[in-house]
Protein backbone atom coordinates (compact mmCIF):
# COMPACT_ATOMS: atom_id res chain seq x y z
CA UNK A 1 0.00 0.00 0.00
CA UNK A 2 2.83 2.42 0.84
CA UNK A 3 4.46 1.75 -2.53
CA UNK A 4 1.22 2.39 -4.42
CA UNK A 5 0.46 5.55 -2.46
CA UNK A 6 3.97 6.88 -3.08
CA UNK A 7 3.63 6.09 -6.78
CA UNK A 8 0.41 8.13 -7.02
CA UNK A 9 1.81 11.03 -4.97
CA UNK A 10 4.80 11.23 -7.33
CA UNK A 11 2.48 11.55 -10.32
CA UNK A 12 3.03 8.08 -11.74
CA UNK A 13 -0.02 6.39 -13.24
CA UNK A 14 -1.63 3.52 -11.34
CA UNK A 15 -2.82 0.51 -13.33
CA UNK A 16 -6.39 -0.73 -12.93
CA UNK A 17 -5.23 -3.72 -10.86
CA UNK A 18 -3.15 -1.43 -8.65
CA UNK A 19 -6.18 0.81 -8.29
CA UNK A 20 -8.33 -2.07 -7.12
CA UNK A 21 -5.66 -3.15 -4.62
CA UNK A 22 -5.35 0.40 -3.30
CA UNK A 23 -9.09 1.01 -3.08
CA UNK A 24 -9.69 -2.23 -1.20
CA UNK A 25 -6.56 -2.31 0.92
CA UNK A 26 -5.41 1.16 1.94
CA UNK A 27 -6.43 2.73 5.23
CA UNK A 28 -8.62 5.84 5.07
CA UNK A 29 -6.09 8.22 6.61
CA UNK A 30 -3.14 7.09 4.45
CA UNK A 31 -5.42 7.59 1.43
CA UNK A 32 -6.32 11.04 2.71
CA UNK A 33 -2.71 12.09 3.27
CA UNK A 34 -1.71 10.94 -0.20
CA UNK A 35 -4.71 12.60 -1.85
CA UNK A 36 -3.97 15.85 -0.02
CA UNK A 37 -0.38 15.73 -1.30
CA UNK A 38 -1.64 15.29 -4.86
CA UNK A 39 -4.01 18.22 -4.39
CA UNK A 40 -1.12 20.37 -3.19
CA UNK A 41 0.94 19.36 -6.21
CA UNK A 42 -1.86 20.16 -8.65
CA UNK A 43 -3.13 23.27 -6.83
CA UNK A 44 -0.22 24.63 -4.77
CA UNK A 45 -1.83 28.03 -4.28
CA UNK A 46 -4.26 26.64 -1.66
CA UNK A 47 -7.33 28.06 -3.38
CA UNK A 48 -10.69 26.28 -3.22
CA UNK A 49 -13.08 27.45 -5.90
CA UNK A 50 -16.85 27.56 -6.29
CA UNK A 51 -19.36 28.86 -8.82
CA UNK A 52 -22.56 30.85 -8.37
CA UNK A 53 -25.27 29.14 -10.36
CA UNK A 54 -28.75 27.67 -10.32
CA UNK A 55 -30.00 24.21 -11.22
CA UNK A 56 -33.12 24.60 -13.37
CA UNK A 57 -34.96 21.32 -13.83
CA UNK A 58 -37.16 22.32 -16.76
CA UNK A 59 -39.27 19.12 -16.68
CA UNK A 60 -39.75 16.11 -14.44
CA UNK A 61 -41.45 14.06 -17.16
CA UNK A 62 -39.21 11.12 -18.04
CA UNK A 63 -39.66 7.95 -20.06
CA UNK A 64 -36.64 6.26 -18.43
CA UNK A 65 -38.15 5.98 -14.93
CA UNK A 66 -34.87 4.91 -13.30
CA UNK A 67 -35.22 2.83 -10.14
CA UNK A 68 -32.85 5.07 -8.16
CA UNK A 69 -34.67 8.32 -9.02
CA UNK A 70 -37.37 9.98 -6.90
CA UNK A 71 -37.73 12.99 -9.23
CA UNK A 72 -39.32 11.63 -12.41
CA UNK A 73 -43.04 11.57 -13.20
CA UNK A 74 -45.08 10.04 -16.02
CA UNK A 75 -46.46 12.61 -18.45
CA UNK A 76 -50.04 12.14 -17.18
CA UNK A 77 -49.12 12.29 -13.47
CA UNK A 78 -50.68 15.12 -11.41
CA UNK A 79 -47.21 16.40 -10.39
CA UNK A 80 -45.79 16.32 -13.94
CA UNK A 81 -44.58 19.66 -15.30
CA UNK A 82 -42.79 21.42 -18.15
CA UNK A 83 -41.71 24.90 -17.10
CA UNK A 84 -42.95 27.76 -19.31
CA UNK A 85 -40.21 29.87 -20.88
CA UNK A 86 -41.12 32.93 -18.81
CA UNK A 87 -40.63 30.95 -15.58
CA UNK A 88 -37.19 29.78 -16.76
CA UNK A 89 -36.27 33.36 -17.72
CA UNK A 90 -37.36 34.61 -14.27
CA UNK A 91 -35.19 32.02 -12.56
CA UNK A 92 -32.21 33.04 -14.70
CA UNK A 93 -32.80 36.73 -13.99
CA UNK A 94 -32.77 36.01 -10.24
CA UNK A 95 -29.49 34.10 -10.67
CA UNK A 96 -27.83 36.95 -12.57
CA UNK A 97 -28.97 39.45 -9.93
CA UNK A 98 -26.98 37.62 -7.23
CA UNK A 99 -23.84 37.36 -9.36
CA UNK A 100 -24.52 34.04 -11.04
CA UNK A 101 -22.48 33.17 -14.13
CA UNK A 102 -23.96 29.79 -14.99
CA UNK A 103 -27.26 27.95 -15.16
CA UNK A 104 -27.41 24.18 -15.03
CA UNK A 105 -30.35 23.04 -17.18
CA UNK A 106 -31.29 19.39 -16.81
CA UNK A 107 -34.55 17.48 -16.84
CA UNK A 108 -36.23 14.21 -17.62
CA UNK A 109 -36.49 12.60 -21.03
CA UNK A 110 -39.77 14.15 -22.16
CA UNK A 111 -41.38 12.10 -24.96
CA UNK A 112 -42.54 15.16 -26.93
CA UNK A 113 -39.47 17.42 -26.83
CA UNK A 114 -37.17 17.51 -29.85
CA UNK A 115 -34.39 19.78 -31.08
CA UNK A 116 -36.78 22.62 -31.93
CA UNK A 117 -37.69 23.09 -28.26
CA UNK A 118 -34.08 23.40 -27.17
CA UNK A 119 -33.09 25.65 -30.08
CA UNK A 120 -35.88 28.03 -29.15
CA UNK A 121 -35.18 27.92 -25.42
CA UNK A 122 -31.40 28.33 -25.60
CA UNK A 123 -31.49 31.09 -28.20
CA UNK A 124 -34.11 32.87 -26.12
CA UNK A 125 -31.87 32.67 -23.05
CA UNK A 126 -28.85 34.02 -24.94
CA UNK A 127 -30.86 36.95 -26.33
CA UNK A 128 -31.79 37.99 -22.80
CA UNK A 129 -28.84 37.07 -20.59
CA UNK A 130 -25.05 36.96 -20.60
CA UNK A 131 -24.76 33.61 -18.83
CA UNK A 132 -23.17 30.21 -19.47
CA UNK A 133 -25.65 27.47 -20.32
CA UNK A 134 -24.32 24.28 -18.73
CA UNK A 135 -26.92 21.79 -19.72
CA UNK A 136 -28.30 18.46 -20.86
CA UNK A 137 -26.86 15.15 -19.72
CA UNK A 138 -25.69 12.60 -22.31
CA UNK A 139 -28.96 10.70 -21.82
CA UNK A 140 -30.95 13.83 -22.66
CA UNK A 141 -28.83 14.53 -25.74
CA UNK A 142 -29.25 10.95 -26.98
CA UNK A 143 -33.02 11.26 -26.41
CA UNK A 144 -33.20 14.59 -28.28
CA UNK A 145 -31.29 13.07 -31.20
CA UNK A 146 -33.71 10.12 -31.36
CA UNK A 147 -36.80 12.35 -31.17
CA UNK A 148 -35.38 14.64 -33.87
CA UNK A 149 -34.10 12.03 -36.31
CA UNK A 150 -30.57 13.40 -35.99
CA UNK A 151 -27.17 11.94 -35.23
CA UNK A 152 -25.45 12.75 -31.94
CA UNK A 153 -23.03 15.06 -33.76
CA UNK A 154 -25.83 16.86 -35.61
CA UNK A 155 -27.73 17.31 -32.37
CA UNK A 156 -24.71 18.75 -30.57
CA UNK A 157 -23.93 21.11 -33.47
CA UNK A 158 -27.52 22.39 -33.37
CA UNK A 159 -27.39 22.85 -29.60
CA UNK A 160 -24.07 24.70 -29.79
CA UNK A 161 -25.41 27.10 -32.43
CA UNK A 162 -28.45 27.75 -30.24
CA UNK A 163 -26.32 28.67 -27.22
CA UNK A 164 -25.37 25.54 -25.24
CA UNK A 165 -21.91 26.25 -23.80
CA UNK A 166 -20.92 23.17 -21.79
CA UNK A 167 -22.24 19.75 -20.83
CA UNK A 168 -22.56 18.25 -17.34
CA UNK A 169 -21.72 14.62 -16.68
CA UNK A 170 -25.11 13.67 -15.27
CA UNK A 171 -26.58 10.25 -15.90
CA UNK A 172 -23.24 8.49 -15.54
CA UNK A 173 -24.28 6.63 -12.38
CA UNK A 174 -21.79 3.73 -12.63
CA UNK A 175 -20.29 3.29 -16.10
CA UNK A 176 -20.62 -0.49 -15.98
CA UNK A 177 -23.57 -1.92 -17.89
CA UNK A 178 -24.34 -4.72 -15.43
CA UNK A 179 -24.92 -2.08 -12.74
CA UNK A 180 -26.79 0.22 -15.11
CA UNK A 181 -29.09 -2.65 -16.05
CA UNK A 182 -30.12 -2.97 -12.41
CA UNK A 183 -30.54 0.69 -11.42
CA UNK A 184 -31.53 2.29 -14.74
CA UNK A 185 -32.45 -0.41 -17.27
CA UNK A 186 -33.93 2.03 -19.83
CA UNK A 187 -31.07 4.53 -19.73
CA UNK A 188 -28.26 4.71 -22.28
CA UNK A 189 -25.38 2.27 -21.94
CA UNK A 190 -21.81 3.11 -21.02
CA UNK A 191 -20.97 3.21 -24.73
CA UNK A 192 -23.86 5.64 -25.32
CA UNK A 193 -22.64 7.95 -22.54
CA UNK A 194 -19.10 7.73 -23.88
CA UNK A 195 -20.18 8.49 -27.45
CA UNK A 196 -21.98 11.69 -26.44
CA UNK A 197 -19.13 12.92 -24.27
CA UNK A 198 -16.32 12.24 -26.73
CA UNK A 199 -18.30 13.77 -29.59
CA UNK A 200 -19.05 16.84 -27.50
CA UNK A 201 -15.38 17.20 -26.59
CA UNK A 202 -14.38 16.90 -30.25
CA UNK A 203 -16.73 19.82 -30.93
CA UNK A 204 -15.09 21.91 -28.21
CA UNK A 205 -17.62 21.58 -25.39
CA UNK A 206 -16.15 21.65 -21.88
CA UNK A 207 -17.68 18.77 -19.92
CA UNK A 208 -17.67 17.27 -16.45
CA UNK A 209 -17.79 13.65 -15.30
CA UNK A 210 -19.83 12.38 -12.36
CA UNK A 211 -20.34 9.14 -10.48
CA UNK A 212 -23.29 8.11 -8.33
CA UNK A 213 -22.21 5.31 -5.99
CA UNK A 214 -23.61 3.50 -2.98
CA UNK A 215 -26.50 1.66 -4.63
CA UNK A 216 -25.82 -1.89 -5.87
CA UNK A 217 -22.31 -1.67 -7.34
CA UNK A 218 -19.20 -3.53 -6.14
CA UNK A 219 -15.94 -1.76 -5.22
CA UNK A 220 -14.47 -3.11 -8.46
CA UNK A 221 -17.25 -1.34 -10.39
CA UNK A 222 -16.32 1.97 -8.77
CA UNK A 223 -12.71 1.52 -9.86
CA UNK A 224 -13.84 0.53 -13.36
CA UNK A 225 -15.95 3.69 -13.62
CA UNK A 226 -13.06 5.93 -12.64
CA UNK A 227 -10.72 3.99 -14.96
CA UNK A 228 -13.12 4.59 -17.87
CA UNK A 229 -13.31 8.31 -17.12
CA UNK A 230 -9.49 8.39 -17.15
CA UNK A 231 -9.42 6.57 -20.50
CA UNK A 232 -11.90 9.05 -22.01
CA UNK A 233 -9.90 11.96 -20.65
CA UNK A 234 -6.79 10.67 -22.42
CA UNK A 235 -8.60 11.17 -25.74
CA UNK A 236 -9.46 14.89 -25.63
CA UNK A 237 -8.80 16.20 -22.09
CA UNK A 238 -12.32 17.58 -22.20
CA UNK A 239 -13.36 16.87 -18.60
CA UNK A 240 -12.79 19.91 -16.39
CA UNK A 241 -13.76 18.11 -13.18
CA UNK A 242 -14.87 14.86 -11.58
CA UNK A 243 -17.78 14.87 -9.14
CA UNK A 244 -18.57 11.70 -7.16
CA UNK A 245 -21.77 11.74 -5.12
CA UNK A 246 -23.75 9.23 -3.09
CA UNK A 247 -27.02 7.56 -4.01
CA UNK A 248 -29.95 8.88 -1.96
CA UNK A 249 -32.53 6.11 -1.43
CA UNK A 250 -35.47 8.13 -0.08
CA UNK A 251 -38.73 7.83 -2.06
CA UNK A 252 -37.10 5.60 -4.71
CA UNK A 253 -38.15 2.23 -6.12
CA UNK A 254 -34.64 0.86 -5.56
CA UNK A 255 -34.55 1.72 -1.85
CA UNK A 256 -31.68 0.56 0.33
CA UNK A 257 -29.21 2.67 2.29
CA UNK A 258 -26.88 5.46 1.27
CA UNK A 259 -23.11 5.23 1.53
CA UNK A 260 -21.52 6.31 4.81
CA UNK A 261 -19.34 9.37 5.23
CA UNK A 262 -16.26 7.16 5.47
CA UNK A 263 -17.16 5.48 2.18
CA UNK A 264 -17.66 8.87 0.52
CA UNK A 265 -14.28 10.13 1.70
CA UNK A 266 -12.56 6.91 0.57
CA UNK A 267 -14.00 7.26 -2.94
CA UNK A 268 -13.07 10.93 -3.08
CA UNK A 269 -9.46 10.38 -1.99
CA UNK A 270 -9.04 7.41 -4.31
CA UNK A 271 -10.43 9.46 -7.21
CA UNK A 272 -7.74 12.10 -6.68
CA UNK A 273 -5.01 9.46 -6.69
CA UNK A 274 -6.24 7.50 -9.70
CA UNK A 275 -7.48 10.33 -11.95
CA UNK A 276 -4.11 11.75 -12.83
CA UNK A 277 -5.41 13.63 -15.88
CA UNK A 278 -8.54 15.38 -14.53
CA UNK A 279 -7.50 18.69 -12.96
CA UNK A 280 -10.35 19.37 -10.54
CA UNK A 281 -12.14 17.26 -7.94
CA UNK A 282 -15.42 18.60 -6.61
CA UNK A 283 -17.12 17.94 -3.26
CA UNK A 284 -20.83 17.11 -3.08
CA UNK A 285 -22.18 19.23 -0.25
CA UNK A 286 -25.68 18.74 -1.66
CA UNK A 287 -25.59 15.06 -0.64
CA UNK A 288 -23.00 15.22 2.17
CA UNK A 289 -23.78 18.43 4.05
CA UNK A 290 -21.48 21.26 5.09
CA UNK A 291 -19.28 19.47 7.66
CA UNK A 292 -18.44 16.52 5.41
CA UNK A 293 -17.78 18.88 2.49
CA UNK A 294 -15.26 20.76 4.64
CA UNK A 295 -13.49 17.52 5.59
CA UNK A 296 -13.43 16.51 1.92
CA UNK A 297 -11.08 19.40 1.20
CA UNK A 298 -8.36 17.37 2.95
CA UNK A 299 -9.24 14.26 0.96
CA UNK A 300 -8.12 15.62 -2.40
CA UNK A 301 -10.93 17.98 -3.40
CA UNK A 302 -10.14 21.52 -4.56
CA UNK A 303 -13.59 22.73 -5.61
CA UNK A 304 -16.72 23.31 -3.53
CA UNK A 305 -19.11 23.03 -6.44
CA UNK A 306 -21.90 25.53 -6.86
CA UNK A 307 -24.22 27.59 -4.73
CA UNK A 308 -27.04 25.73 -6.49
CA UNK A 309 -29.68 28.35 -5.73
CA UNK A 310 -32.25 25.71 -6.63
CA UNK A 311 -32.04 21.90 -6.62
CA UNK A 312 -34.91 19.46 -7.10
CA UNK A 313 -33.56 16.00 -7.97
CA UNK A 314 -31.71 15.15 -4.73
CA UNK A 315 -34.37 17.06 -2.78
CA UNK A 316 -37.02 14.67 -4.15
CA UNK A 317 -35.21 11.89 -2.27
CA UNK A 318 -35.60 13.85 0.96
CA UNK A 319 -32.12 15.43 1.19
CA UNK A 320 -32.32 19.21 1.35
CA UNK A 321 -28.97 20.79 2.15
CA UNK A 322 -28.80 24.49 1.27
CA UNK A 323 -26.14 27.22 1.41
CA UNK A 324 -25.36 30.53 -0.25
CA UNK A 325 -22.05 32.00 -1.41
CA UNK A 326 -21.42 33.54 2.02
CA UNK A 327 -21.77 30.13 3.67
CA UNK A 328 -19.39 28.57 1.15
CA UNK A 329 -16.79 31.30 1.62
CA UNK A 330 -16.96 30.86 5.40
CA UNK A 331 -16.62 27.08 5.20
CA UNK A 332 -13.63 27.24 2.85
CA UNK A 333 -11.84 29.84 5.00
CA UNK A 334 -12.60 27.91 8.16
CA UNK A 335 -11.02 24.81 6.61
CA UNK A 336 -7.77 26.74 6.03
CA UNK A 337 -8.07 27.56 2.33
CA UNK A 338 -8.54 30.67 0.21
CA UNK A 339 -12.05 30.88 -1.30
CA UNK A 340 -12.40 32.00 -4.91
CA UNK A 341 -15.37 32.39 -7.23
CA UNK A 342 -14.80 30.75 -10.63
CA UNK A 343 -16.57 30.41 -13.94
CA UNK A 344 -17.53 27.23 -15.80
CA UNK A 345 -14.03 26.74 -17.23
CA UNK A 346 -12.42 27.19 -13.80
CA UNK A 347 -11.05 30.66 -14.49
CA UNK A 348 -10.92 32.63 -11.23
CA UNK A 349 -13.26 35.64 -11.15
CA UNK A 350 -12.86 36.81 -7.54
CA UNK A 351 -10.67 35.86 -4.60
CA UNK A 352 -12.04 36.35 -1.08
Amino acid sequence: MKTLLKKAVCGKRLTKDEGISLFLGAGLLPLARAADEVRKRLHPEGVVSFIIDRNINYTNVCVNQCRFCAFYRAEDAPEAYLLPDDVIFRKIRETVEVGGTQILIQGGLHPRLDISYYRRLFSGIKKRFNINIHGLSPAEIKHIAKNSGLTIRETLVNLKKAGLDSIPGGGAEILVDSVRGEVSPKKISYEGWREVMLTAQELGFPTTATMMFGSVERPEDIVEHIFRVREMQDAHHGFTAFIPWTYQPGNTELGGKTATGVEYLRVLAFSRLFLDNVPNLQVSWVTQGAAMAQAALRFGANDFGSTMLEENVVAAAGVKNRMDSGDIVYLIKNAGFTPAQRDTKYSILKVF
